[in-house]
């Protein structure tokens, strides 16, 4: 009789698969409240390697981190009409507390814009005090009806960046900066995900802002997904809080700002896009563990060789863990470890030591091999870089085999409702089309020019739609 399958197979059920994932690989569980929930340790660590990542890439550009509260005065909301108007299905109110009616209820963060503009306007008064360049490492709570771990949360866990600036120009080069040598750079060269880069359209802009730049990416079933979105919100915020600043003319004018984000919804999308039926596969780069060296047997000298072999790879500066836990099966062990992703496990018995060699077995592209033990402190680094880049090149090659060029709306929808991506003339789409293409749950996921860039505005001549189902 056929053995039943860890994880129930993509091909059978992508969203059974999806949950099996998450809970047999340890990342996470539902919480208490529907919608909200529990990130494991295992999953917390792959969020903490992506905020280390990612807090470099911000600070590189010259930003500071800080945090503001949690609890919003009510009537902040109210005003930015466009950004209340947008928020307001997904607000949690708290309306009492100490056991009393509040005076003014306030909201559970939804996102940051309207507190931390409170306080721009504060610290702003010359020239001389921009660019201000704040980012918060925080929660939100944005009410979600259709709870998904990691991909819809009513509570989710994200870094938000807020700036402010003397002009549109280097407001908008600034969220450009963001957009491609913060977000672009961190998911290919250390998430090893393709992403396409473009600007969205009117319809699905965030709420407040003039213009929203996303990185979109597609998932094992084709589906898309917004990863990240860095924004120019104009002078909307400034002109609804005051926040004014004198010039070196002696004139009161009002900032430009942007403000940008990304949330644990990338670990989502590390499952979806790199994820097989045998479990995660974590980008090396990215791994907060790339080695686990794992003794077969409660032999003394295996004992010993795991341990000194994972002192050396540590000292090498590999990120290793050491599996001496002989009193629960290797079968069961290195099950967990595939399911987990670690890109290599290091096997290593008794028969092994006398051969003075250990079984290397390589998550990412398959396959074990028997490697001399004396060779694998020099050999691993140069084995990891190859496995990142050939998850970086699976990934790709998946969307462009999947990406389709059509003509016409119908084309669109047969193309995404198969699983695929469809690019489309946005002069041939427009709004109308967009809306014809929400009837059947497809939207368009960016505009980009011809070459692939990110266009400078909605009308460009040659913009191109990408158009898709997503998550």
């Amino acid at each position: 009789m056929a053995k039943a399958p860890v994880l129930t197979p993509r091909a059978d059920d992508f969203p059974r698969w999806y949950q099996d994932l998450i809970s047999k690989a340890e990342l996470a569980d539902n919480g208490p409240v529907r919608g909200s929930m529990v990130i494991r340790p295992y999953g917390y660590g792959i969020w903490e390697r992506m905020q280390a990542e990612m807090d470099a890439r911000i600070k590189e550009t010259g930003t500071e981190n800080a945090y503001f509260p949690l609890l919003i005065p009510q009537s902040y909301l109210a005003r930015e009409a466009d950004h209340v108007e947008g928020f307001a299905p997904e607000l949690a109110v708290v309306t009492h507390g100490g056991g009393k009616e509040l005076e003014e209820p306030a909201v559970v963060r939804p996102t940051s814009e309207m507190i931390i503009n409170e306080y721009f306007s504060k610290w702003v008064q010359s020239y001389r005090d921009l660019p201000l360049l704040i980012n918060q490492w925080a929660n939100v709570v944005r009410w979600e009806l259709r709870p998904r771990l990691f991909l819809r949360t009513s509570e989710f866990l994200w870094q938000e960046g807020h700036t402010a600036h003397a002009t549109y120009e280097e407001a908008r080069d600034f969220a450009a900066h963001i957009h491609r040598q913060v977000y672009e750079d961190f998911m290919v060269n250390v998430l090893a995900m393709d992403v396409v880069p473009g600007r969205k359209t009117v319809k699905e802009r965030f709420a407040g802002a003039i213009n929203t730049l996303t990185l979109e990416g597609m998932m094992g079933d084709g589906k898309a997904l917004q990863m990240a979105t860095s924004h120019e919100l104009g002078q909307n915020f400034a002109k609804a809080f005051n926040t004014q600043y004198l010039s070196k003319e002696g004139k009161q004018e009002l900032v430009w700002q942007t403000s940008w984000g990304s949330t644990t919804r990338m670990i989502g999308a590390l499952v979806m896009m790199h994820g097989d039926d045998d479990g995660l596969r974590v980008p090396p780069r990215l791994a907060q563990i790339q080695v686990v060296v794992l003794a077969i047997k409660g032999d003394e000298a295996v004992l010993a060789k795991v341990r000194e072999l994972g002192a050396r790879l540590k000292a090498a500066g590999v990120r290793v863990r050491v599996d001496d836990r002989t009193d629960v099966p290797f079968g069961r062990r290195a099950v967990d470890w595939e399911l987990k992703g670690v890109p290599v496990r290091i096997e290593i018995g008794p028969r092994d030591l006398e051969n003075g060699t250990a079984m290397l077995a390589r998550r990412i592209p398959g396959g074990k091999e028997p490697v001399a033990i004396d060779s694998l402190v020099e050999l691993l680094p140069v084995l990891l870089e190859e496995d990142q880049a050939l998850l970086l090149k699976q990934s790709r090659e998946r969307r462009e085999s999947r990406t389709s060029e059509v003509s016409t709306i119908g084309e669109a929808v047969e193309v995404a409702t198969a699983g695929g991506w469809a690019r489309i003339p946005w002069a041939t789409l427009g709004e109308e089309g967009e809306a014809e293409l929400a009837e059947h749950a497809v939207t368009v996921r960016c505009l980009v020019a011809e070459d692939g860039s990110v266009p400078d505005d909605d009308k460009a001549p040659g913009n191109v739609a990408v158009v898709a189902r997503a998550y």
